[in-house]
């Protein structure tokens, strides 16, 4: 029994002082490190400064008429706000890359602590699973003195304390671990979102550059020359209004109607209008058969495909669905019957309306928020206007912001399949391609437009 005794006293000894001996600790920053990073804030500082005052720049030149000497100088002051961007992206990539570097030490470390609390944790367990089955009756017979026994029942107490104790430390550290996850995937985004921005003013300074020396060829007394230039812009400002506009099963419409649908949500929401083209045009280009059934059964929710007249069971779930669609289209004076809406896939139902694709029971909970940000009585999910608004709501609530890269494209996993880009390789598949789509109809649309 005494060597008994002398073991549990030694596994609480030894599990009280586990934390102790191998602690988590941070790392503590130099004094180097400290003047280097204070040194890159002055920066950064300075040349949010000079960004500011082009900014300024920028916008007194544009409200000049359009002129070569304008022009000239608006291509520099862009020219030179880009590339000051880039020399801040750079500088905050390097700050991020050191901090990631160091919370993936601390994530690390913490990983190990925890590891070794559970096994603190288990060797306690096992040590008061041991003292119960010995017993007390056990304990009073074996001949041993009550000085013995009570010595036996304050090795159990301090089994108990140490249980608690070791449990409370456990819990600790999976907090602190879950923080600093938190804090790197945080870390990792903002890198995301710097790398992106960093390359878009890449490609500006490239266009830029290429525009100014085109500008440069001409000459003042060349006068003829510029309204060319001008009527180019024009021309093809002219061209991108006018081309068609594919939307998902609901006919196409010019670009030009369809960048103000965009730009109408985006001050409503803050959602970017490249970004919203986007996730459109990627629903389109998809392809898939989605919106050509008709809904033939009100109590099963069965329909009949539009093109094949094959029958499907799962058209619009029944009692989630089909209420609420013929709400929606009886309101708009449409026939429930002859309403195209998706067809089922695979799994689960189809029943998806117009150009968002939303399910009847999700647009309702929209609705209201629709007509109110666009001044109607009603919102129809068959109009390519309500369902801009629409779906740039929702990408609002899943979390889209204009100045992020990463919380758009995550927004864009989450408006696909319902799971975030890390979760889900065929979302991220998704998201990467909505963000290509974005900064292609920016740099090739939408950039026109704005400088006509």
């Amino acid at each position: 029994m005494n060597s008994f005794r002398r073991n549990i006293a030694l596994a609480v000894f030894g599990i009280a002082f586990v934390s102790f001996l191998f602690p988590v600790t941070p790392f503590a920053q130099t004094v180097d490190t400290a003047a280097q990073q204070a040194a890159l804030e002055r920066e950064l500082n300075g040349i949010s400064q000079e960004i500011s005052g082009l900014n300024n720049t920028i916008t007194t030149l544009k409200k000049e008429g359009a002129s070569l000497d304008r022009d000239i100088k608006l291509l520099n002051a862009t020219i030179g706000k880009a590339n000051l961007n880039i020399k801040a992206k750079n500088l905050q990539i390097a700050r991020l890359g050191d901090g990631i570097t160091q919370k993936s030490q601390t994530v690390k470390q913490l990983g190990q602590r925890i590891d070794r609390e559970k096994q603190s944790l288990a060797q306690l367990i096992r040590k008061t699973n041991e003292l119960d089955q010995v017993g007390m009756v056990e304990m009073l017979l074996s001949g041993e003195g009550l000085s013995d026994f009570f010595l036996d029942l304050d090795s159990f107490d301090a089994l108990r304390v140490g249980l608690k104790n070791s449990a409370d430390a456990l819990k600790s550290a999976k907090t602190e671990n879950q923080a600093a996850q938190d804090e790197l995937e945080k870390r990792r985004a903002d890198e995301m979102d710097a790398k992106a921005e960093l390359e878009r003013n890449k490609q500006l300074v490239v266009r830029s550059e290429k525009e100014k020396a085109t500008l440069l060829s001409i000459t003042k007394n060349k006068q003829k020359e510029y309204s060319n230039v001008l009527s180019d812009r024009q021309k093809r400002a002219a061209q991108i209004r006018a081309a068609l506009f594919a939307l998902r099963d609901s006919g196409e419409i010019p670009f030009g109607r369809a960048y103000d649908y965009a730009v109408v949500v985006s001050a409503k929401t803050g959602i970017r209008p490249a970004y919203l083209l986007a996730i459109f045009q990627q629903e389109s280009s998809f392809g898939k058969n989605q919106g050509s059934c008709y809904l033939k059964n009100r109590d099963t929710g069965a329909g009949v495909g539009v093109r094949t007249g094959n029958v499907f069971s799962r058209v619009m779930n029944p009692t989630r669905d089909v209420p609420p669609f013929f709400v929606i289209t009886q309101k708009l004076g449409r026939d429930p019957y002859n309403t195209l809406v998706s067809c089922p896939q695979e799994i689960g139902w189809g029943g998806a309306m117009g150009a968002a694709q939303f399910i009847p029971s999700t647009w309702v909970l929209f609705q209201d928020r629709i007509t109110s940000a666009l001044g109607t009585t009603s919102a129809d999910p068959w109009s390519a206007r309500d369902a801009f608004m629409a779906a740039g709501i929702y990408l609002t609530d899943l979390g889209a912001r204009a100045s992020s890269y990463s919380a758009e494209r995550d927004a864009a996993c989450r408006y696909f399949s319902g799971s975030s880009c890390a979760r889900s390789s065929w979302a991220a598949t998704y998201g990467n391609q909505v963000m290509q789509k974005a900064e292609t109809i920016q740099t090739t649309m939408i950039d026109p437009l704005q400088n006509t």
